[in-house]
């Protein structure tokens, strides 16, 4: 199994889930990891990791093609 890395991190569930569509559009496999505290749902993020192979080319991507 191959090794997964965080390339971005937001408290915001939505801006995840688009960074993870547009790394996919890009064929880049990607999966959106909830890291918030499941008692109240207010502290914590969401992680976006890709295969450690990957991550150079998305961390390239969602800094020159993703702006919030």
């Amino acid at each position: 199994m191959q090794s997964w890395i965080k390339v971005f991190e937001n408290q915001n569930q939505i801006r995840a889930e688009i960074v993870k569509g547009i790394l996919e559009e890009n064929g880049i496999a990607a999966v959106v990891m909830s890291k918030k505290e499941t008692a109240y749902q207010v502290l914590g993020t969401y992680e976006v990791l890709v295969p450690h192979g990957d991550a150079l080319a998305a961390l390239q991507l969602i800094q020159n093609e993703i702006t919030f």
